[in-house]
C-alpha cells in the first residue's frame, strides 16, 4: 500500500529569527548558506584543553564547534556533516560545515519537534541514486489526549545534503519507532514486523502490510519471532526463529557461509551495501558446541564475502556488536571483529587465553581500526572508558596507546572525527586532520 504524505497540523508559536547576517536561501524550504553558527568560533589554548588524538591525526583541530548535539551525520560525496542546534527553547536547526575545512554550509530553518518533553530529535544520514540527505526525525503526539496512543506520528524532515532543500514527512506510528537510514530509502519500524520505508527524493511512503512479509517457502521456523532487521537495495531484510531472508530476494538457507549450519544464521547489523550474521558451525564438527561463524554478506546478493570463527560467549550478549565500515568500504569492524573486504582476511579477537575485552569502534580506507580494551561497549570507549588501541588490519595486532587518547568516532574527506565534553559540560565536535605519513 502506497500513500502519499499526511500533513500534521503541529501546533506553532512564533518563530522571531534574528539573523546576523544576510539570508541567502536556495529553492524551496532550503537553508541558509551565510549563516555562521557561533559554534564554529575557536577557542585558545588558554581556555579550554586540547583533547589528546591518536598519533595518525595532527594534534591540533583543523575545526571545532560547541553547543551542538551529540549526533552528527556524514554525507560523503557532499563532503559535508550535517549537526542539530538548539536555537532557544524547545526549537532546533540543522547546522552542515564542510568536512575538510569546517566552513560553515547551509542551515535549514528553526522547527519545534511535536511534543515538546517527549525525546530529542534524531539524525542520520541516507543515500539515493548517488544523491544524499540528512534527515532529523522525532515521535510525538498530535493532539492534547495524553492517555492514548492515537494521533501520534513520526516525523522526519528530509533535507538535501548538497543545498538544504528540504521535505517534511509525517506517518501516523502508534508506538515508539526505529528508523534507520542504510538506504536506499528511509526505515521506520517497531522492532518487530511493522514498517514502512520512505524514499527521500520523493517523499513516498510504502507501507509493509504484515501479511506481505515474503516469508520463504519450506521454512516454517521463518514465520515464527518474525521481525524486520533493516533495509537493503533489493527490500526489506527480515529474519525468523530459523532464517533470514530479503523480502521478494535471497533467503539465508541458500547464502550460508562455507561450513555453517545453514538454518542457524542471524543477521546481527546492516550497513549500506553490507550485512553481518553470525551462524553455528554445521552439525558435527569438531568446534561446534564452542565456536560461531561470523559473516559479512553483500546485502544485494546475500552471497558471503568473508569470515572467521570466534568462541562463543559464556553468557550470550544483550545485543550484538553494530557494524562500521571504512569510508571506501574496504573494511569493516564490529565489537572484537575486524574484516578485510579486499583481502578477504577476518580477524577474531578472543579472551580464551585470558586477554582483556577488545572493542573496535573506528576504521579508516588505511585499514587502520582504533578501539579499546575493558570497554563497556562502543560508546564508552569513544567516551574514553578502558584502554584505547589502534590495529593495523595487515598485521592483526593490536597496539597500545597512550593513557587519556581519544578515538575518532569516524573518518570523512582525510579528517578524523572525535566527539566530547569539555570541562564545562558542553558537548563539543572537533575535525583533526590525519597524517599520510
Amino acid at each position: 500500500m502506497r500513500q502519499r504524505v499526511v500533513r500534521l497540523a503541529l501546533v506553532a508559536g512564533v518563530i522571531a529569527v534574528a539573523l546576523l547576517v544576510a539570508l541567502n536561501l536556495r529553492g524551496g524550504e532550503g537553508g541558509t548558506s551565510e549563516d555562521k553558527p557561533r559554534s564554529t568560533a575557536r577557542h585558545s589554548a588558554a581556555t579550554q584543553p586540547r583533547l589528546t588524538v591518536p598519533a595518525g591525526y595532527d594534534p591540533r583541530p583543523g575545526w571545532e564547534i560547541a553547543m551542538a548535539s551529540a549526533e552528527y551525520a556524514i554525507a560523503r560525496k557532499a563532503g559535508r556533516i550535517g549537526y542539530l542546534e538548539r536555537t532557544g527553547g524547545d526549537r532546533f536547526r540543522l547546522r552542515t560545515l564542510d568536512t575538510a575545512t569546517g566552513r560553515a554550509g547551509w542551515t535549514g530553518r528553526p522547527w519545534r519537534p511535536p511534543a515538546s518533553d517527549g525525546p530529542l530529535p534524531r539524525l542520520l544520514s541516507v543515500a539515493r541514486d548517488g544523491r544524499e540527505y540528512f534527515v532529523t526525525w522525532t515521535f510525538g503526539r498530535a493532539g492534547e489526549d495524553t492517555l492514548t496512543t492515537a494521533g501520534t506520528f513520526v516525523v522526519l524532515d528530509v533535507y538535501g545534503a548538497d543545498d538544504g532543500t528540504r521535505r517534511r514527512v509525517e506517518i501516523p506510528w502508534p508506538t515508539a519507532p526505529t528508523v534507520s537510514g542504510t538506504g536506499p530509502g528511509i526505515l521506520v519500524g517497531d522492532g518487530r514486523t511493522r514498517s514502512a520505508v520512505v524514499d527521500p527524493a520523493s517523499g513516498v511512503v510504502t507501507q509493509v502490510p504484515e501479511t506481505s512479509l515474503g516469508h520463504p517457502k519450506g521454512c516454517a521456523g521463518c514465520r515464527r519471532l518474525t521481525e524486520v532487521r533493516g533495509l537493503t537495495a533489493k527490500g526489506l531484510l527480515l529474519s525468523g526463529e530459523s532464517g533470514f531472508w530479503v523480502r521478494g530476494g535471497w533467503y539465508s538457507r541458500d547464502v550460508a557461509p562455507a561450513g555453517g549450519d545453514r538454518a542457524s544464521g542471524v543477521p546481527t547489523s546492516v550497513v549500506p551495501g553490507r550485512l553481518l550474521a553470525v551462524w553455528r558451525p554445521a552439525k558435527g564438527s569438531k568446534d561446534a558446541a564452542t565456536h560461531d561463524i561470523w559473516a559479512v554478506h553483500d546485502s544485494a546478493s546475500g552471497r558471503p564475502l568473508v569470515q572467521v570463527r570466534c568462541r562463543r560467549p559464556a553468557i550470550e550478549p544483550g545485543e550484538y556488536p553494530q557494524a562500521v565500515l571504512a569510508p571506501g568500504g574496504g573494511f569493516l569492524v564490529a565489537g572484537n571483529l575486524a574484516f578485510d573486504l579486499e583481502r578477504r582476511t577476518g580477524h577474531c579477537f578472543e579472551e580464551s587465553d585470558g586477554s582483556k575485552p577488545l572493542t573496535l569502534t573506528t576504521v579508516t580506507d588505511a585499514g587502520l581500526a582504533y578501539g579499546a580494551t575493558s570497554a563497556r561497549g562502543p560508546a564508552d570507549a569513544l567516551a574514553g572508558g578502558g584502554t584505547p588501541i589502534a590495529l593495523d588490519l595487515a598485521s592483526g595486532v593490536p597496539q597500545p596507546l597512550a593513557s587519556g587518547v581519544r578515538l575518532p568516532g569516524a573518518e570523512a574527506a582525510g579528517v578524523g572525527l572525535f566527539g566530547w565534553t569539555d570541562t564545562q559540560d558542553r558537548p563539543r565536535l572537533s575535525g583533526h586532520r590525519a597524517r599520510t605519513s
